[in-house]
């Protein structure tokens, strides 16, 4: 989830000995679906809390799919925090009947989502 990374520097800053993994996650451009182009964690991921970073949360999908490749690596959804600059009520809905017993941390929840944060952080819209 390369928009993620976005957030990465920040938490680094204030916490310099974390663990970072990474799941990169792209819509199919025919179907819409997410998915998975690459997973990479800390071995002992399965032990930790995890910080699931998303800025833009809009239908909840991408995250999903996130989840599970969470829980492929023995990670219990009780122990993931999803951190979020803007959510829609739709896309956290979704994630909570999906997975309740995630954490959604969100500054903003709005029913729409600024779109391609990602592109626009990077400079590559």
């Amino acid at each position: 989830m390369r928009s993620g990374e976005a957030m990465e520097q920040g938490l680094r800053d204030c916490c310099r000995s974390i663990r970072i993994g990474k799941i990169l996650i792209q819509s199919d451009e025919e179907t819409q679906r997410a998915k998975v182009y690459y997973a990479k964690f800390p071995p002992d991921i399965y032990r930790r809390k995890v910080l699931l970073m998303y800025p833009i949360l809009s239908t909840g999908n991408t995250v999903i799919e996130a989840v599970k490749v969470l829980i492929e690596h023995g990670v219990q959804p009780s122990v993931i925090i999803l951190l979020s600059l803007f959510s829609t009520p739709h896309g956290a809905k979704s994630i909570i009947q999906e997975f309740p017993d995630i954490t959604i941390l969100t500054t903003e929840v709005h029913p729409v989502a600024p779109t391609h944060f990602g592109q626009k952080y990077f400079g590559t819209d």
